[in-house]
């Protein structure tokens, strides 16, 4: 873990100057990682919840949380108990803050504008096992995790007066019909296309066709990946 911290130039990430202070990152990770106990764990703690990676004071949360996010589950899984539980605190901050942040984005491997709490899902769905066996604080992080839902576009074709697409869902699609979020070619397209389950959805697969109202052929033809409207209804650059 000390390695993975260390690999990572946190003053290079984007902040408030005024409240994101990238020496406490490094710091207060190295601190985490190696605890051996409550008081150790809370000092770690402080410095992250404190201008690291969120800060607790005025509910701000930076992009170092989602380049933390694996690091932290690390944490909880090899970690020292005291400091896996103030890694869940600080995820659930981290995922609670994002909720209200609808500006930041950070950059992905699927995605270039990504919003905060979408990207923070991603990375917690894919711990999904160690999560679920975390505790009460783990499962909850799931259950959160899930209502931002993400569509990987494999094969689209036009649909009436709209396209239908196959693809990989993750997260829980809420059913109906839902504003979403295009991304595709380094472009964001917000709140401009309407998408429903075109087939039941299952819960035993992550297999899925949604149908989008509106959208042409050559929008949502892959690569495309689509995110809840609501979750980047604030402005982002494009």
């Amino acid at each position: 873990m000390l390695e993975e911290i260390d690999a990572v130039n946190w003053g290079d990430l984007p902040g408030p100057r005024d409240l994101y202070e990238p020496d406490r990152v490094a710091t207060g990770l190295r601190a985490l990682a190696t605890t051996k106990g409550l008081v150790q764990a809370a000092g770690a703690g402080s410095l992250l919840a404190g201008g690291g990676l969120v800060h607790n004071h005025s509910g701000a949360v930076f992009p170092a949380a989602v380049t933390a996010a694996p690091i932290l589950l690390a944490i909880v899984r090899d970690g020292h108990p005291e400091a896996g539980a103030t890694a869940l605190g600080l995820l659930d901050d981290a995922l609670t803050f994002a909720v209200c942040d609808r500006r930041t984005r950070v950059a992905t491997a699927y995605a270039e504008a990504v919003p905060l709490c979408c990207a923070l899902a991603d990375h917690l769905r894919r711990h999904a096992g160690l999560l679920a066996a975390s505790g009460a604080e783990g499962r909850r992080l799931l259950a959160d995790a899930a209502h931002h839902w993400r569509f990987d576009v494999q094969e689209a074709v036009a649909e009436g007066d709209g396209a239908a697409a196959f693809g990989v869902l993750a997260g829980r699609f809420p059913g109906g019909t839902q504003p979403a979020e295009l991304h595709r070619a380094g472009h964001v397209t917000p709140l401009a296309v309407q998408v429903a389950p075109h087939y039941p959805l299952s819960s035993h697969s992550p297999d899925a066709c949604l149908r989008m109202d509106g959208a042409r052929l050559d929008e949502v033809s892959p690569p495309a990946v689509l995110f809840p409207g609501r979750c980047g209804s604030g402005s982002a650059d494009r």
